[in-house]
């Protein structure tokens, strides 16, 4: 393709990673009803006005702007035609009934129009009296009033003709619209990452020197849906969001720009993905808008992209570069693409891989209970009364049971210990006891603290187990 870079230089410029390709021409391409041609026209048609078709008589004037140019000049050519032919038809009638037609003249006789006497003379009069060419041959006398009254007229009639007709056709060759052929987007739009985003990105360019005064563009995406009450919107119209709360809409054309549009939660491609961008139907109409600088008129320049002129995992090649003085524009390669590493899924499968992640990678994520892994930790280690459970805070009750809750305690949780690093070291204990000392002896050991398997992550205990329950109550409200 004409305009792309050699492979050799990209991978120099870019690295070997990348691959420069141009815009989506090859492959079979599905070939659909656009809305908006590439060129900017939409595709739309009026049909079963019925009476409504007065209106387009009622504004005339932009009826015959909006008319494609041969109409416009067969309008043209008609107009002056009929209007000569009408008013030479009008002279000849008033020099036949005055009977300056058929009488021969003499010297005391004076016609209305001299020298007129058939209709080729009297067009010719016409068409003298009309270009202000001169009254050499031909000429109205005084005595003919009706001819006097015909000449006014005639002045007024072709002074309102010839501002209706020069001035369609002169707004029609000024239109701006001719100035947004100067205006350039690219053949196709690209999906890839930008600052860590996924955005849908096209270029625009200016090829003039002249510049675009205020210029602003907007997006628009098109595509049929259906509402939850089961009403069908056919093309629906939806915004799509190119910076206008950032001032990124607004312009400075002097060399291509690159527009962006950030897919996140609000976007409309918040689900696209690299797999269902193939099986989608939608078409990206842009809309850019400025002031022409010489003229001061406002021009609108307009493309489409639909679901196949949108590649993924793709970025434009620069067309700036650095010369002696100043900044040179390649536009042979504005319209070029090469590959780059993009992430095939949406962002919203991107955002759900994030948020179960934490919870593959969580202690929680086994095959034992959530009972097993909390059932040492309501120990407290400095002894506080308040925070033992209060199977262990009836202890000081009675000196009967504290044997044989500590005993239950080293023979029933000794499986448990072990998984949790040996946080409470268990020893033997002799149910057989009744003195005070041996009570108190008992509860040493059985609480006894394993020094070297201690560490500051074991003294650190929740005050409530936390169950997948709780994990999801604090990611209510978000989109996860």
């Amino acid at each position: 393709m004409s305009g792309t870079p050699h492979p050799a230089a990209v991978r120099r410029r870019f690295g070997d990673e990348y691959q420069a390709v141009g815009p989506a021409r090859g492959g079979a391409r599905r070939q659909r009803q656009r809305f908006v041609d590439k060129n900017g026209r939409c595709n739309v048609q009026h049909g079963n006005l019925g009476g409504e078709s007065s209106r387009y008589l009622s504004d005339l004037f932009t009826t015959l702007v909006d008319l494609k140019w041969r109409w416009n000049l067969l309008i043209f050519l008609l107009t002056y035609t009929v209007a000569w032919l009408v008013m030479a038809s009008m002279w000849w009638g008033i020099a036949y009934l005055r009977g300056d037609l058929h009488q021969e003249h003499d010297e005391t006789y004076s016609p209305c129009v001299a020298n007129v006497y058939n209709f080729p003379s009297a067009f010719l009069f016409f068409i003298e009296t009309e270009a202000t060419i001169g009254y050499g041959h031909r000429y109205i006398t005084e005595r003919c009033p009706e001819g006097i009254v015909l000449f006014l007229f005639q002045s007024l009639l072709g002074s309102v003709v010839d501002a209706f007709l020069i001035g369609c056709m002169f707004i029609k060759m000024s239109q701006p619209k001719k100035r947004a052929e100067t205006l350039m987007f690219s053949r196709a739009a690209v999906v890839s990452q930008r600052d860590g985003k996924l955005c849908l990105m096209f270029r625009v360019g200016n090829l003039r020197n002249s510049h675009m005064v205020s210029a602003q563009i907007r997006c628009k995406l098109i595509k049929s849906r259906q509402t939850p009450e089961g009403e069908f919107l056919p093309l629906d119209q939806c915004e799509l969001d190119v910076g206008f709360g950032t001032g990124a809409d607004q312009l400075f054309l002097v060399s291509p720009l690159t527009i962006c549009h950030e897919i996140d939660s609000r976007s409309p491609f918040f689900c696209l993905s690299k797999r269902s961008l193939g099986s989608e139907q939608f078409e990206i109409v842009v809309i850019l808008e400025g002031i022409v600088e010489t003229t001061g008129m406002t021009c609108q320049a307009r493309t489409s992209y639909t679901e196949d002129e949108v590649l993924w995992g793709h970025r434009f090649l620069p067309v700036m570069s650095l010369e002696d003085g100043f900044f040179r524009v390649d536009y042979s390669q504005f319209h070029d693409t090469f590959e780059v590493p993009t992430p095939p899924y949406s962002v919203k499968e991107q955002g759900e891989k994030l948020c179960l992640s934490p919870l593959l990678n969580s202690p929680f994520n086994d095959k034992k209970s959530p009972t097993e892994h909390f059932s040492l930790g309501f120990i407290d280690i400095a002894g506080e009364e308040n925070k033992l459970p209060s199977k262990l805070q009836k202890t000081s009750s009675g000196k009967e049971d504290l044997p044989k809750k500590a005993l239950r305690m080293s023979t029933s949780n000794v499986e448990k210990t072990h998984s949790t690093g040996d946080l409470l070291k268990t020893q033997q204990v002799s149910p057989i006891c009744n003195s005070k000392a041996c009570d108190e002896v008992v509860q040493v050991k059985a609480l006894k603290i394993n020094a070297e398997s201690l560490s500051t992550a074991h003294l650190e205990f929740p005050k409530k187990p936390p169950t997948m329950y709780h994990l999801s109550e604090e990611w209510n409200g978000s989109w996860c």
